[in-house]
């Protein structure tokens, strides 16, 4: 059950100010443990992986922390602007799940002996803008069905991240599966919980130009 608490807009703006700065430049912290590997694996399993799996990973679990980075920006901006208590309590409890999702990335990513995008200020901004103008422009049934795609663009990309082919994670990268693994779980919850709530459903323009903008980061952040 959602808490519903009352926060005036300075408190909102605030905490949205609060929300960046732990984003982007503080260690997150996971209200969960770190799913781990039903198979039994010594250690964080990074060493046997060859060098070229390792980069692999890296990269796709690299694109997941970015993922990340962009849902705390967008659920915090669609709760700044939502015109209901009840609202804002369902985009700050995705945020609060999310950031477990957050930290379980950074923390593998971590472990792969890689590091975050250098372009997570960038995500964060143009995320933040398209949940207020999501928020704004539409109002939090528009919002939430914003919710509801983003979640449902999120989950079929982590799956593909779960396939065994050489676009998805290395076979042998049991830690990283387990945390995808979790991530497409909750993910499905997040926009099974947004159409409960009363989501309206996107036209096929916004859900196309909203895949190709995730195309693009996807993209780039498995790079840079």
């Amino acid at each position: 059950m959602l808490q519903i608490a009352t926060h005036s807009p300075v408190d909102q703006l605030l905490s949205s100010v609060d929300v960046a700065l732990r984003t982007l430049f503080a260690k997150p912290r996971a209200a969960r443990a770190t799913p781990m590997p039903t198979l039994q694996v010594k250690g964080d399993g990074a060493s046997q992986l060859s060098d070229a799996e390792k980069r692999h990973a890296a990269g796709l679990m690299r694109v997941n922390h970015v993922g990340e980075v962009c849902a705390q920006a967008l659920y915090s901006a669609q709760a700044l602007s939502a015109s209901t208590q009840e609202s804002r309590a369902q985009f700050e409890h995705a945020a609060r799940e999310e950031m477990d999702h957050l930290a379980w990335t950074a923390e593998r990513l971590a472990e792969l002996g890689s590091r975050q995008s250098l372009l997570n200020p960038l995500w964060y901004a143009g995320a933040f803008g398209l949940g207020l103008v999501a928020g704004r422009l539409g109002g939090d049934r528009i919002s939430l069905g914003f919710l509801v795609e983003t979640e449902a663009q999120v989950e079929a990309h982590l799956a593909s991240h779960l396939l065994h082919d050489l676009s998805g994670l290395p076979r042998s990268d049991h830690h990283s599966r387990a945390i995808v693994a979790q991530m497409q779980q909750d993910e499905a919850e997040h926009g099974h919980m947004a159409k409960e709530a009363g989501a309206t459903k996107l036209s096929p323009t916004t859900q196309a130009l909203m895949g190709k903008a995730a195309k693009v980061m996807t993209t780039v952040a498995y790079w840079v």
